[in-house]
């Protein structure tokens, strides 16, 4: 007796173990490493792009206005284009797409470097950034699509998502500080010149790892369904507007804190606040990651995101930089939640050949929205109060808040019907239609 109640305690202690995510076992994944590095080097230059862009322009126009509308153009065209980069990778191939689309960034991203220093005008500048901004390549949707072959439909997704989320938030602390130093420390053009040459070679890096990006070959009679476009799948565009949302909030958090910490005469507490947004992100991102969720995930996004709405509905009201350092934090914490889910999400609604697409449909959807915040922030901050700009991350976290409680059923129905589908060589059609 006493031995089988022993065994069936180390049953009962075994038993929770597999399905438990956790970082290490993650990063233990055979082959992960082959593409995480590369990746990681690859991703970075994304994040030193606009600031590079601005602080170049600004420098040989004297006009933070022009220097703003060359990164904005670079911006709306990288949220554009990337959806169709995607589609092209899931139809050919990550290395078929990426290698061509670095090579025609660095050229872009120097041609963009070359005008700005002859003092080109701004249409020329305009028209410089709109392929350096098309040809960005979506590393970071690349690697979740390859997670999502080396983990199939194991626990670990939600995890690999956290694991992304912190490393995309990574990735745009380190990316603005290089390039600021570049560009302030050795030569205006320093920014650019960089980011253009680690994409070139950390791109050609990542796409010499063959053996782990997704499979394009479609089985027999599987035509059709490999190349069915991410947004035809009704949850992908419920999930699209959430994360316009989401970009609205790191757009008005980047333009409201820079006028506020003008306004209070404390300017370099700017970089101080963002770094504590950013830190609420990567905080949560962790923690979310490290928790054996129960809850399904399309309940988690509307949970998540009402905590988001709601903690960016308070932003506006904060007249002090410790209360306004507190709210970025609860804001960034509860961004990195509503980011990992929906990308958890996407595994569980798209097919495997149109997910990469999917991916870059969400990351296009942050660019997208970002630009209009900036832009509307910018707007307000101009107009009105010093601090209006922060109603633009209320407003657009409380109109997809609206969207997502609307159509939550359509995630409910799409992830149903691959749960049962599971496994059968049609599952897909029935997931699309």
């Amino acid at each position: 007796m006493a031995s089988t109640v022993t065994h069936d305690t180390h049953e009962a202690e075994k038993t929770p173990a597999t399905p438990r995510p956790g970082y290490g076992q993650l990063l233990r994944t055979r082959g992960a490493w082959t593409f995480l590095l590369p990746g990681f080097a690859a991703r970075q230059p994304f994040a030193m792009l606009t600031i590079s862009i601005v602080l170049l322009v600004q420098h040989t126009t004297g006009s933070y206005g022009a220097a703003g509308a060359a990164a904005a153009v670079t911006g709306v065209s990288m949220a554009l284009f990337a959806p169709y980069s995607g589609r092209l990778a899931d139809r050919y191939g990550q290395r078929s797409v990426l290698v061509p689309g670095v090579i025609v960034h660095a050229v872009a991203g120097l041609t963009l470097t070359s005008l700005a220093l002859a003092h080109a005008p701004l249409w020329a500048l305009f028209a410089a950034a709109v392929p350096t901004g098309a040809s960005v390549p979506q590393v970071g949707p690349m690697v979740r699509a390859r997670w999502g072959v080396k983990l199939k439909d194991s626990p670990l997704m939600t995890t690999a998502a956290a694991f992304e989320s912190v490393t995309d938030e990574l990735t745009f602390v380190v990316g603005p500080l290089l390039a600021t130093a570049l560009c302030t420390a050795v030569a205006p053009a320093a920014g650019l010149v960089t980011e253009a040459g680690l994409t070139l070679v950390g791109g050609l890096l990542f796409a010499a790892q063959k053996s782990t990006q997704p499979d394009v070959r479609p089985a027999a009679g599987h035509a059709r369904v490999e190349h069915t476009s991410a947004l035809r799948v009704p949850g992908v565009r419920v999930l699209i507007v959430t994360f316009l949302g989401i970009g609205s909030v790191f757009g008005g958090m980047q333009v409201s804190l820079a006028a506020f910490t003008e306004s209070i005469g404390e300017p370099g507490l700017n970089g101080v606040l963002y770094g504590v947004f950013a830190a609420g992100n990567m905080l949560s991102g962790i923690v979310c990651g490290a928790i054996a969720w129960k809850v399904a995930p399309h309940r988690r996004l509307v949970l998540g995101y009402a905590a988001l709405a709601l903690a960016a509905s308070a932003l506006w009201t904060a007249h002090s930089a410790l209360l306004l350092g507190a709210l970025g934090l609860l804001v960034g914490m509860c961004i990195a939640p509503s980011l990992i889910t929906g990308y958890t999400l996407v595994e569980k609604l798209v097919p495997a050949g149109a997910r990469t697409e999917a991916f870059t449909w969400l990351t296009g959807a942050v660019a997208l929205g970002q630009a209009a915040a900036v832009t509307v922030a910018g707007q307000l901050e101009d107009r009105f109060w010093d601090g209006a700009g922060f109603l633009v991350p209320m407003g657009g976290t409380l109109l997809a808040l609206g969207t997502l409680l609307a159509l939550r059923s359509r995630l409910v129905a799409q992830s149903a019907g691959r749960t049962v589908a599971r496994g059968v060589g049609h599952r897909v059609p029935v997931t699309v239609d």
